[in-house]
């Protein structure tokens, strides 16, 4: 997306100017609060930088749907996103963006826009073969996809290739529904599992994969945009089983989707 590539070139100071120019309010573009912590600067600055693509999309175009795509990570509660529409209405942009999906979501302390398709123990690899994905399609048609999927994968030690290899099967399908689809793909969050010793080096494997493929994947169209979930999160204190994010972890979640 033209604004994350205008950050990643010329730094947060242009992305402001961006912001500024799309007619956004201030209270978007970044500019640190004095009365802030610098760690809470941070934080909202990685949530306007990953989320200003979908910014320009919710600028440019009424009622933009999005679907929340994955495993129990997205969708068991998944109370992340609950945390995002609660970000979406305190900045006035809740009547402009639609989550869909066809799962309701799971009880999160207050009302939310919650339709989402994120299935609990799902596999992407299976998800790619067995072709659900274009009927969640069909039932939603989004425009915009934000995925965290693969943790499953990696946890019945698929490989990276074979993960990646399904995420393009999956964006083709994605593209066939709607070619100018905007996608976002997390680098998938740690996980340690009492189960699984060698799970983290599998992700940490699989994350360092996923830029060249979105790279060699994304289009003008249709972009990819690689969201990092990994960095920040810490298994010890932001999840309760290693794997699933606790009230901290969906925060931070929140703060770098998408």
């Amino acid at each position: 997306m033209e604004v994350v590539k205008r950050r990643e070139r010329h730094g947060d100071r242009n992305l402001q100017f961006v912001f500024k120019r799309e007619g956004f309010p201030p209270s978007l573009w970044g500019i640190p609060n004095t009365d802030e912590s610098a760690t809470v600067t941070l934080r909202k600055m990685k949530f306007q930088a990953a989320f200003a693509g979908l910014l320009v999309a919710l600028h440019t175009a009424a009622g933009v749907k999005v679907m929340p795509l994955g495993d129990s990570i997205t969708g068991s509660p998944g109370c992340w996103r609950a945390l995002l529409w609660q970000k979406l209405q305190q900045n006035g942009l809740s009547s402009q963006v639609d989550f869909v999906g066809t799962l309701p979501g799971d009880g999160c302390g207050f009302a939310y826009d919650s339709q989402n398709e994120g299935h609990g123990g799902f596999l992407a690899t299976n998800v790619a073969n067995d072709g659900s994905l274009r009927g969640w399609l069909s039932a939603t048609n989004p425009d915009v996809v934000m995925m965290h999927f693969g943790t499953n994968d990696v946890w019945n030690n698929k490989s990276p290739a074979t993960i990646t290899a399904a995420f393009s099967t999956l964006v083709d399908q994605m593209r066939a529904n709607n070619p100018r689809m905007k996608i976002l793909v997390a680098q998938i969050l740690p996980m340690t599992p009492s189960n699984c010793g060698d799970c983290n080096s599998r992700v940490q494997a699989l994350n360092a994969a996923i830029p060249s493929w979105a790279a060699g994947k994304s289009t003008s169209t249709s972009p990819i945009t690689v969201v990092n979930q990994y960095n920040g999160f810490n298994t010890a204190t932001d999840t309760g089983d290693g794997v699933h994010p606790n009230n901290n972890g969906n925060t931070k979640v929140r703060d770098t989707v998408q």
